[in-house]
C-alpha cells in the first residue's frame, strides 16, 4: 500500500536529500525535492523548505559549473601579462 506523505515527512526527505546528496546524485536528487515541493500544499510549508531547495540549487549550479571548466593543471588559452616596471 502507497502512503502520503506528511508535510513533516516531505520536509525530513528534502533535508536528507540536501545532506547526502553527491555529485553523482545531484540530478536525480534535485528532481526529487521537486516533485516533493511541488505536493505541498501550503505556501507556510514551502516555505519551511526554501532554504534546503535554494542549497540543493545552488549545488546543482556548482557541480555543474565545474564539470564546464578545464581541470586543474592543464594548460589553457590563457595569457601570462607581465607587469612592465617603471624606471
Amino acid at each position: 500500500m502507497i502512503r502520503m506523505l506528511s508535510a513533516a515527512d516531505k520536509l525530513a526527505e528534502i533535508k536528507r536529500l540536501y545532506y547526502q546528496t553527491t555529485r553523482v546524485t545531484i540530478k536525480e536528487d534535485f528532481a526529487k525535492a521537486i516533485d516533493l515541493l511541488k505536493s505541498m500544499s501550503t505556501e507556510e510549508e514551502r516555505e519551511r523548505v526554501a532554504v534546503y531547495m535554494d542549497g540543493l540549487s545552488q549545488m546543482r549550479s556548482d557541480w555543474a559549473r565545474q564539470a564546464r571548466s578545464p581541470m586543474p593543471g592543464k594548460k589553457g588559452k590563457t595569457r601570462s601579462w607581465k607587469v612592465k616596471s617603471r624606471k
